[in-house]
């Protein structure tokens, strides 16, 4: 699934789950290698769990940051 974020330097996130993990994630833009470990560390989790830990963390004075989008990716998918 594609996911066009808003409000990040990312641009779009692209998910995969398979068997009801995660099975690979990818930015397109952003700071790639932070996002390159978010992607790493979620690989093998179950979508839930990813959103517990990434809901509603902020990025500077934004509202939202990149793991957060990720979160709300995954909350569109399940």
């Amino acid at each position: 699934m594609k996911y066009k974020t808003q409000g990040t330097c990312s641009q779009e996130i692209e998910v995969e789950l398979k068997d009801g993990v995660i099975d690979s994630v990818s930015f397109i833009g952003g700071c790639n290698g932070n996002l390159q470990g978010i992607s790493a560390l979620v690989k093998g989790m179950k979508p839930q769990e990813a959103i517990a830990r990434l809901k509603g963390i902020r990025c500077g004075m934004k509202p939202t940051s990149c793991p957060d989008q990720l979160a709300r990716a995954l909350e569109s998918m399940i």
